[in-house]
């Protein structure tokens, strides 16, 4: 009962807290559908390094009021064109290291998981040394890195919604194409298809996702949900559909419920998320290997 009250305060359209509530469950529903071409064109670890990257890029962003280039940023938070400069922060860093990583890997040289880790430890250590001097930016950076998803502004929420709404359609109308050149590349090579537009599109899509959400919810939640659900959607879809609507599924219903538990308790909502999903993958993994044959 107490359980059911929690909820309905949340889904309240007057909840003093809805912008965070609705920032999480879009990204719990989107970042998983995402996630999908991740774990199928196996590059799980780019989930880990993708979200670092981007905090890197939003460092940069934060970092630049002391260099003159912008005003000042209030207690760690931009608004209006510093928000902006923000995401084109992260979506620019994020981009540039997903197609560096492309190439690397088309020409076969050095390990994959090397350069993938590599980039993480750059993008982590460049995050801090950006901030070094900011005290107002690495506030702002802490937040997200703890995963506080309290300060959601009326302007993020617009911003989630338009670039998960392209993201959204962009992925409805070609998601054969998407599957095609991300399940077997070869045959799409041989049937000449043109796999270098597809896979920009696709690096487009993943860092217009990546960098919104990590801007909104912080790079260990965005970590969580582009990987945990669709570990789970995979355990139990027959087909890609399936695996996506199950991945997108569980995502939506954890960031909610996570939503409720943290509230109750008085726990930050990130890592109460991450804390649910992984509970879910364990028992679904549990589910799998003993009832399921």
């Amino acid at each position: 009962m107490k359980g059911m009250n929690t909820l309905l305060e949340i889904l309240n359209p007057g909840f003093v807290l809805r912008n965070s509530v609705l920032v999480t469950l879009l990204v719990g529903i989107v970042c998983p559908w995402i996630g999908v071409f991740l774990v199928l064109r196996r590059l799980v670890f780019l989930g880990v390094a993708l979200p670092q990257i981007s905090s890197a890029g939003i460092a940069f962003a934060f970092s630049l009021p002391l260099l003159g280039v912008m005003g000042h940023a209030h207690d760690g938070h931009f608004e209006g064109d510093e928000r902006l400069l923000a995401l084109l922060g992260g979506l620019g860093f994020t981009l540039v290291s997903l197609l560096f990583l492309a190439i690397m890997e088309r020409r076969g040289k050095g390990l994959v998981e090397g350069r993938v880790g590599t980039f993480y430890a750059l993008a982590g250590a460049s995050s801090f040394l950006l901030l070094a001097k900011n005290p107002m930016g690495e506030r702002g950076l802490l937040d997200l890195l703890r995963g506080e998803i309290i300060a959601v502004s009326d302007i993020d929420v617009r911003v989630t919604v338009a670039v998960f709404a392209f993201v959204g359609v962009t992925l409805k109308f070609f998601w054969k194409e998407f599957l095609f050149v991300s399940f077997d590349r070869d045959m799409a090579l041989s049937l000449k298809k043109n796999v270098m537009l597809w896979d920009c599109l696709l690096f487009l899509l993943i860092g217009l996702t990546i960098s919104v959400s990590v801007l909104s919810v912080g790079p260990m939640v965005t970590f969580g949900f582009l990987l945990i659900p669709p570990l789970i959607g995979h355990q139990f879809g027959r087909n890609m559909r399936q695996f996506a609507l199950i991945a997108s599924g569980v995502g939506g219903i954890s960031a909610l419920a996570g939503f409720c538990v943290a509230y109750r308790l008085d726990l930050p909502v990130g890592p109460t998320d991450v804390a649910l999903m992984g509970c879910l993958y364990a028992l679904s993994t549990l589910i799998k290997r003993v009832v399921v044959r």
